[in-house]
């Protein structure tokens, strides 16, 4: 069988990592310790410290992001203001446009009851020149060549006749 042996084993003559935990636990406070020594001896030597540093620029970060916020809420109202003259504008401009189509309604409505006048009139001259042209055929068949010319026929002649005379 195997012999277990309870001493602890050297390579090279280094004791193991464990073996001296006194030694271990010192060893690492004083590289602590220098860490610590040396950032504190960096801040006192650089003359600013990161803490208000940064306070300082977060304080800024603030004071743009208030400043950026008091510009969108100036432009937004600026832009309510522009959107409402716009729509009273729109308004304005609808109102004129049902006042333009009743007046062109009621202009229309005018021309057609005109149309509808003059056709009537032109058919009463109509009737009118029948019931003359009737009424005076019996007498042109006395006198037909002054009565078969137009009035603006017959004075025309009167006038050529007066000047040459």
């Amino acid at each position: 069988m195997i012999e277990i042996t309870s001493r602890p084993a050297r390579h090279g003559g280094i004791a193991p990592i464990g073996s001296q935990p006194i030694a271990l636990a010192a060893g690492a406070l004083i590289v602590i310790l220098l860490g610590v020594g040396g950032i504190a001896l960096w801040r006192a030597y650089s003359g600013s410290a990161p803490e208000p540093d940064r306070v300082v620029a977060a304080r800024q970060l603030q004071a743009r992001t208030a400043q950026a916020s008091e510009q969108l809420v100036e432009k937004t109202k600026g832009l309510e203001v522009t959107q409402q003259e716009s729509i009273d504008q729109l308004q304005v401009v609808q109102d004129q446009l049902q006042t333009v189509k009743r007046l062109l309604a009621a202009q229309q409505a005018d021309t057609k009851r005109l149309s509808e006048q003059v056709s009537g009139l032109t058919e009463a001259i109509d009737g009118l020149r029948q019931s003359f042209a009737s009424s005076h055929a019996p007498e042109a068949s006395s006198d037909p060549a002054p009565r078969n010319r137009s009035v603006r026929t017959r004075s025309v002649h009167r006038r050529s006749a007066r000047s040459k005379g």
